[in-house]
């Protein structure tokens, strides 16, 4: 079981881990398209 305590502190790390998660998510992808873009770049030349 979890232990009993300030839920409100556990509330505010959980909000700034799933941000830092959607900031890393958010800019994986766009790191991804351009990985990509520069990979159909180099093929066609």
């Amino acid at each position: 079981m979890a232990a009993e305590g300030d839920a409100s502190k556990d509330f505010k790390a959980h909000e700034g881990t799933y941000a830092g998660f959607i900031g890393l998510m958010k800019w994986g992808a766009i790191l991804s398209v351009i990985a990509a873009l520069l990979v159909i770049v180099i093929i066609r030349a």
